[in-house]
């Protein structure tokens, strides 16, 4: 009898996302192993580190990869002997922390995002830009009530990793944030901070996303290499431009903490000690998340409604999603359904 058969997207060879790295295929659905669920895909957001895996600014992982890891899908199979708490027909998260070792130093201090066995959905293993897709049972998230599916997916990754970043700028009571980018994530932390009492400044290039900035409650939006109106005591780099790092440094306060958020980014140009660091000013990088982080923030979108801004994409047209991403013709996250 012949193998039941889903479509998915791969990448054949790593190239700008103008020139056509993926292909359609069609092939046998996978079955799920020992410690494995398979999901049938509902949705899937866009990451912008789905283009640097797509683009080859990150090192090939695995030939061929199915990219796509904010997967919104239903269970629809358990791998023999797997211990889960999930049933046949829930419907769970899987992101892009697929698995770690569990007895490093990392993972047994609560910093398995650290693990230097980690694999990542997407990138190690195939992922979410496909109608199946198998996550390991204990990597699989309970998904907050009270988001359609599409609001669903960019928690996943835009919002969790967000999240940390929200965490690790240590942003003071009643202080002040700056955002460097305004995308699927930021737009995220911006309702965060702000619902926190801080005072959220927005720097992007993009009109809509100024648009939107101003709407979920920014107390000022401006160009990307502008100043704020005052020293923020907290800055947050989501664009993966290195020219941003400096500009980020010399508009925090004293003993302020900039956090760079993304997995790549252009070279920082030369820092000048005094002007950029000086002051006692910390520069720090967010790698990953923990399933802790993902647990609490998903449990935080549980009791304090987030908007999330989405335009939609059929699974026909995840090429086009990502050359809109790519080109900045959307604001907020694009999600695939299925």
């Amino acid at each position: 009898m012949k193998a039941a058969q889903m479509k998915a997207w791969r990448v054949t060879q790593p190239c700008p996302v103008d020139d056509g790295p993926l292909t359609r295929s069609v092939e046998p659905i996978p079955r799920p192993g020992t410690g494995q669920l398979l999901l049938a895909v509902n949705a899937c957001a866009v990451c912008r580190t789905d283009l640097h895996v797509i683009e080859g600014d990150l090192p090939v992982h695995r030939s061929n990869v199915v990219p796509g890891h904010e997967i919104v899908g239903t269970i629809v199979a358990v791998g023999p002997g797997t211990v889960t708490r999930h049933r046949v027909g829930d419907v769970v998260g899987a992101a892009w922390l697929r698995s770690t070792c569990g007895s490093c130093i990392y993972c047994c201090s609560g910093r398995e995002n650290l693990c230097r066995a980690s694999l990542y959905t997407g990138w190690d293993r195939d992922g979410g830009f496909a109608d199946f897709t198998l996550v390991p049972a204990d990597y699989a998230l309970t998904l907050p009530r009270g988001y359609s599916t599409i609001e669903l997916a960019p928690l996943l990754c835009a919002g969790i990793i967000g999240y940390r970043a929200l965490a690790a700028a240590l942003v003071p009571g009643g202080g002040s944030l700056g955002l460097y980018g305004f995308g699927a994530s930021a737009h995220i932390v911006a309702q965060l901070a702000v619902a926190d009492g801080a005072r959220v400044h927005v720097m992007t290039r993009d009109p809509a996303a100024q648009i939107l900035a101003e709407a979920l409650g920014a107390a000022s939006v401006q160009g990307a290499y502008y100043s704020p109106p005052e020293h923020l005591d907290s800055a947050i780099v989501f664009a993966p431009v290195g020219e941003l790092v400096p500009r980020a440094l010399e508009a925090l306060e004293s003993g302020g903490t900039a956090v760079l958020a993304g997995i790549h980014m252009s070279d920082i140009p030369a820092l000048n000690y005094q002007q950029h660091l000086f002051h006692e000013k910390r520069l720090r990088s967010v790698e990953s998340n923990t399933r802790d982080d993902a647990r609490e923030f998903l449990a935080r979108c549980e009791k304090d409604r987030i908007q999330i801004a989405t335009t939609s994409y059929t699974f026909d047209q995840i090429p086009t999603a990502l050359r809109d991403l790519r080109h900045g013709r959307f604001a907020g996250a694009a999600v695939v359904t299925m």
